[in-house]
């Protein structure tokens, strides 16, 4: 969209324009149309004949002395209605010779059309108000040109430079110094940005807000249609900004096109900002730096039903976001996913309390896993959480169950859905993984193999302590034969300097392998 400056609308209302140094000079007084100050007046015109209303366009704030109207009531009539029907936005009427007085005529004329009416009570030179008036109007017109310009090009320089979304939003809540919401056409809120408390309160109530940013504008809420090509798919607000409505919309225009702009530019990564929304969501939740209560307004603008339900984490590995999110919608799963790292997706179920949460929970693992093919897909969940505060900590549960099921024989035989029971001593390993005292017991006790010359060695260690020592599923999975599987174990005892036939010995190594290993995720 091009915006120009005959476009713009004026900076200034009529009750700003009587604030003014100089026409507080004539003490100005308010004698008709009091309710309709805050119209807005886009230009200053000197008029006296009664058709005034055939030479404006609309917008006007009209000075007149009277002189021509003075002894006809007619005329000072249809002076006012002139003005009203041309949708003037004031009349300023200078008392003096025609006028001593403000005539009641044009007052009660101004009263029913709804038209501001002022008397100056001092003598006005009408040009110093026109020049005032108009030369504010003119710099502050090109100041909104120049804001503009100076929005579009840092957008499109960020756009350059391959900025994602969330750093442009950032850019446009910077400008206009309120909360800026980006939604998609079912108002679910795709991005935010601003004052964090400030976005916080207007996600509290965002049901009722995106009813009225889809309607009129008003009190600082400022939208502008996402899209192009006769299609529309979101818009983007500024919730209760504070500048003149000219400016906002301005700031709203340029971030409609920059942010059109990227999406187009971002090709099939487009349809990524929900998932980019649920990715910013779930990773707080599971860092743990935002306290939960203060992510529920969020995880409400996204979409995800929070009131009396039951929440599942979920953590799935080697799974596909866009597939998840496929599937949740194929099986009527309300949920968000998103990736988080090293593989790992975060799943969060939303469900009904009446329903069975592990049954389903059971069932979308299943489903992934035949639909995944040969690939190995594992899904790992934490208890169901009833309170939206307990969703941390299932979610990092989850994680946790997810990062100790390791590429390992023993993994072949999981559930469907993994949980901390499933993972026994690997689980316990895992959360002690960083700690020194085990790095130093893993080293001692593995010395021998931990070069990468014996990465073969250690390899088939794994599988055999993996398989319970059973040497006819390790020769098996290595594709070797027993004599042959018989001398490497004999190699590994010679240089770990243990008896693997000896259980505690075993059992020893074993845990090392199980800390060596979780330390190298």
């Amino acid at each position: 969209m091009t915006i120009t400056l005959d476009s713009l609308e004026p900076a200034l209302s009529v009750r700003q324009v009587l604030t003014l140094e100089r026409v507080l000079a004539g003490e100005p007084e308010v004698v008709a149309g009091a309710t309709h100050l805050d119209r807005a007046v886009r230009w200053v015109h000197v008029a006296e004949a009664a058709d005034v209303g055939v030479m404006l366009s609309g917008g006007e704030m009209v000075l007149t002395t009277g002189v021509l109207l003075a002894g006809d009531e007619e005329k000072q009539a249809e002076y006012v209605r002139s003005l009203h029907r041309a949708d003037a936005s004031a009349v300023v009427l200078g008392l003096g010779r025609a006028f001593p007085a403000a005539p009641a005529v044009m007052r009660r004329a101004a009263e029913r059309c709804g038209l501001p009416m002022v008397v100056l009570h001092r003598p006005f030179p009408f040009a110093e108000l026109t020049e005032e008036v108009q030369s504010r109007l003119v710099r502050r017109k090109f100041a909104a040109v120049s804001l503009s310009e100076a929005v579009r090009t840092e957008l499109t320089a960020l756009i350059t430079a391959g900025a994602p979304l969330q750093r442009l939003l950032d850019e446009v809540a910077r400008h206009s110094a309120c909360p800026v919401v980006v939604t998609n056409l079912a108002h679910r809120v795709l991005g935010t940005a601003g004052e964090r408390p400030a976005v916080d309160d207007v996600l509290r109530d965002w049901e009722r807000i995106a009813r009225q940013a889809g309607g009129t504008e008003g009190d600082g809420w400022i939208r502008a249609e996402l899209g192009g090509r006769g299609e529309r798919w979101g818009r983007i607000v500024l919730c209760g900004y504070r500048g003149d409505t000219a400016t906002g919309r301005l700031l709203a225009d340029r971030a409609a096109e920059a942010l059109v702009l990227h999406r187009m530019l971002g090709g099939a990564a487009a349809c990524s900002w929900e998932e980019q929304s649920a990715q910013s969501l779930l990773t707080d939740l599971v860092s743990g730096v935002v306290p939960a209560r203060q992510l529920l307004p969020r995880a409400r603008a996204a979409g995800l039903p929070v009131n009396r339900r039951t929440f599942v984490p979920l953590v799935v590995r080697d799974g596909d976001t866009p597939r998840l999110d496929r599937l949740l919608r194929l099986l009527g799963l309300p949920g968000l996913v998103a990736e988080l790292a090293d593989g790992a997706t975060a799943v969060l179920l939303s469900l009904p309390r009446d329903q069975d949460a592990d049954a389903l929970a059971a069932h979308f693992a299943t489903r992934l896993r035949t639909e995944s093919g040969p690939a190995r897909t594992v899904v790992a969940a934490a208890d169901p959480r009833t309170a939206w505060d307990d969703v941390p900590a299932g979610l990092r549960e989850a994680r946790h169950v997810a990062d100790a099921v390791t590429d390992s024989v023993a993994a072949l035989d999981l559930p469907p859905v993994v949980r901390l029971r499933d993972v026994h001593l690997r689980g316990l390993i895992r959360l002690l993984r960083d700690d020194p005292h085990v790095q130093s017991f893993a080293e001692r006790e593995l010395d021998g193999l931990l070069c990468e010359t014996e990465e073969d060695l250690l390899s088939v260690l794994r599988t055999y302590l993996a398989t319970g020592r059973n040497k006819s599923r390790t020769a098996q999975l290595h594709h070797v034969s027993r004599p042959a599987l018989y001398r490497r174990l004999e190699s590994i005892q010679v240089r770990l300097g243990v008896d693997l036939d000896d259980f505690e010995q075993a059992a020893s190594v074993h845990i090392a392998l199980l800390a060596h290993d979780a330390q190298q995720q």
